[in-house]
């Protein structure tokens, strides 16, 4: 896994574990797509980097001094193609 993958900090990363995306931004992580553990070698290691990386969601969150109860997320907003 990227050791630099720090949460809720740079808005412009993204990681892959799989096929499952992990987006960062200030004031959420967004998790899409999928990820496979098989029960095998190469599902352990996804397993392990998944797990890694909820630790570190965790830690971050939990050294948050002024955790809000809830973060508004602004409803996306889909706009014509001024392209077509």
């Amino acid at each position: 896994m990227t050791l630099e993958f720090e949460p809720y900090t740079i808005e412009a990363d993204v990681l892959r574990i799989g096929d499952l995306e992990i987006e960062n931004r200030i004031d959420r992580v967004s998790l899409t797509g999928d990820v496979v553990l098989t029960k095998d070698k190469a599902g352990l290691a996804l397993a392990k980097e998944l797990q890694s990386l909820i630790g570190r969601i965790v830690n971050a969150l939990e050294a948050e001094k002024q955790l809000l109860a809830t973060v508004e997320l602004k409803v996306t907003e889909t706009v014509k193609n001024p392209f077509a």
